[in-house]
């Protein structure tokens, strides 16, 4: 039987601050060029089209989920897009839990089920991060924007 999970977090690309921050400076930078350029050309036309497709692009990609975390049944169940397949990690696997830092860059890009340098990378938006480490040295690093609730959850997870 299932049970009900005990955390679920849903991760979407368009709706990290600093990404959306960018996209709109280069859509303003559009309407800007198409306003001050002297005579309405086509090429200046070009402008307004390429601002107003960055707003509907920013839009479009603020509803597409990149992946969601779910806590249940002794394990974390990771499932991102069309195409990602889902990951599932055993916590009677997992030796030891840390909370910390995702990465101590100011950008990030987005990642699902990444290995890199002997760890499995997890992220989307916020700071922080859980690592997991398993019985062979892997080291899961799962970023989120609701580090406290998930580690609780982990941690109540394994305790049962």
């Amino acid at each position: 039987m299932e049970q009900k999970p005990i955390f679920i977090e849903k991760q979407y690309l368009g709706r990290e601050f600093i990404p959306l921050t960018i996209r709109l400076v280069l859509a303003m930078f559009c309407f800007a060029a198409y306003f001050f350029t002297d005579e309405r050309e086509k090429n200046g036309d070009l402008l307004i089209v390429v601002g107003f497709g960055i707003i509907i692009i920013s839009i479009i990609l603020g509803f597409l989920l990149h992946f969601r975390t779910r806590v249940q049944n002794k394990s974390i169940l990771l499932d991102g897009l069309w195409t990602t397949r889902l990951v599932k990690i055993d916590l009677n696997s997992i030796t030891k839990i840390e909370k910390n830092a995702y990465s101590r860059y100011l950008f990030n890009n987005p990642v699902y089920n990444l290995h890199s340098k002997g760890a499995i990378r997890f992220f989307t938006a916020g700071n922080d991060a859980i690592y997991l480490t398993d019985r062979t040295g892997l080291i899961y690093i799962i970023g989120t924007k609701h580090v406290n609730e998930f580690l609780r959850a982990i941690e109540a997870e394994m305790a049962n």
